[in-house]
């Protein structure tokens, strides 16, 4: 049986609701101009996943170099962040511009501890693969019930 925090579950509460009503007021004319009007989401979207080894996240990150993606984990999240180089524009006159670019982050709060040691990543077709082994004490153990 998972354990439940009350404190977090109300800590991710006020996070989901803060986000909700960040794009609401000036905030929305002073944010970042990183993909703009992209429905309130956060860039990059991702998938979160786990075995009973390890979590994945698999982020979309078309058109970033890997060189240019940082990532960092710390106390129960793991923090994309990086640049998308704009193509260059001189002499032409843009007529339509919706693939963004600039600077990002995104911030993904770890449902369990991780070991921050082994944590691996690799980039391919766009596609930004993160495995964090589990730390043991996340790790289910097996118990085997003794006949009397």
């Amino acid at each position: 049986m998972a354990n439940w925090d009350i404190l977090q579950e109300m800590e991710s509460l006020r996070r989901e609701i803060d986000d909700v009503f960040r794009g609401f007021g000036t905030a929305r004319l002073l944010g970042p101009t990183f993909l703009p009007r992209l429905s309130g989401r956060e860039y990059p979207h991702i998938n979160l996943s786990e075995d009973e080894n390890n979590l994945y996240v698999e982020a979309l990150v078309p058109g970033i170099e890997p060189q240019n993606i940082d990532l960092n984990v710390m106390k129960g999240s793991l923090t994309i962040s990086g640049e998308r180089q704009e193509s260059e524009s001189s002499g032409r006159t843009w007529h339509r511009r919706e693939r963004g670019g600039g600077t990002f982050l995104r911030s993904i709060e770890l449902p369990i501890a991780v070991n921050s040691e082994r944590v691996e990543a690799q980039c391919k077709n766009g596609i930004l693969t993160v495995t964090l082994p589990k730390a043991e004490g996340a790790k289910p153990k097996k118990i085997t019930v003794k006949i009397d």
